[in-house]
C-alpha cells in the first residue's frame, strides 16, 4: 500500500492483522465515547464506534488511509463487550458455554479525499461446554481481560472454540474481508492492496 495507512485502535490484534498484510502504517489511538447509546443495535454499536474512531483520527493524517474498528460478542441479542472484572468474565463465558453466538464487528474506512465508508460483518462461533473448573483457570490467565465476550479466538481462547460460521478475522476485531471490499469501492483494484 503506497498511500500511508492510519489504524485508529489499540488494539495488538487488530495492528497484527493489518501487519500480516506487509504494510507500513501508523497505529494511533483513537478517542472515541463508547457508552451505548439508548435503545442502540449491536450492529449501530459497532458501525457508529469505528466510525468515531476513524474520524477522532482523520484530522492528524490528512492525505491517508484511516481505519477504524469496534467489535461486541451478541448472545440471545444482548451485548458482550469488554469485561469489568474476573467474575463478569466468567458470567459471560458460562453464558456461552456449549452455544451459538455472534461476533459483529464494524469498519470504516476513511479515503485520503476524506470519503468515508462505514459497515459490518458478522461470524457466528459455538463455544464448547466448559466447565466451572475451565472457566475460572481461563479467567486466572488474564486473557479475557479487554477482550469482547471474555475471550481471545488467536490466542487461548481458540482451544474453547469448536466451529465458526464466517470470517475469522471478524471474530478478532477487524474484518480484513470487507476491509478489501472498502478499499476496492474507493476506485482501488484487490492487485492494489498487494503492492507495498
Amino acid at each position: 500500500m503506497k498511500t500511508p495507512v492510519v489504524l485508529a485502535s489499540s488494539s495488538p490484534r487488530r495492528r497484527e492483522l493489518l501487519g500480516a498484510l506487509g504494510w507500513s502504517f501508523e497505529a494511533v489511538v483513537p478517542s472515541a465515547d463508547e457508552t451505548r447509546l439508548p435503545g442502540e443495535t449491536p450492529e449501530q454499536l459497532v458501525q457508529r464506534l469505528a466510525a468515531a474512531k476513524a474520524r477522532s483520527v482523520a484530522p492528524c493524517w490528512p492525505g491517508c488511509w484511516i481505519i477504524g474498528s469496534d467489535t461486541v460478542v451478541v448472545c440471545d441479542g444482548e451485548i458482550f463487550g469488554k469485561p469489568h472484572s474476573d467474575d463478569e468474565a466468567a458470567a459471560m463465558l458460562s453464558r456461552l458455554s456449549g452455544r451459538w453466538h455472534e461476533v459483529c464487528s464494524g469498519l470504516a474506512l476513511i479515503s485520503p479525499r476524506g470519503e468515508a465508508q462505514v459497515g459490518l460483518d458478522r461470524t457466528r462461533v459455538h463455544v464448547k461446554p466448559l466447565a466451572e473448573a475451565d472457566i475460572a483457570a481461563y479467567v486466572a490467565s488474564g486473557e479475557p481481560k479487554g477482550k469482547a465476550g471474555g475471550y481471545a479466538i488467536q490466542g487461548r481462547g481458540s482451544l474453547m472454540v469448536d466451529r465458526i460460521d464466517g470470517n475469522y478475522s471478524t471474530v478478532v476485531g477487524l474484518p480484513m474481508a470487507l476491509l478489501a471490499d472498502f478499499f476496492v469501492l474507493q476506485g482501488g483494484s484487490l492487485s492494489k492492496l498487494w503492492e507495498v
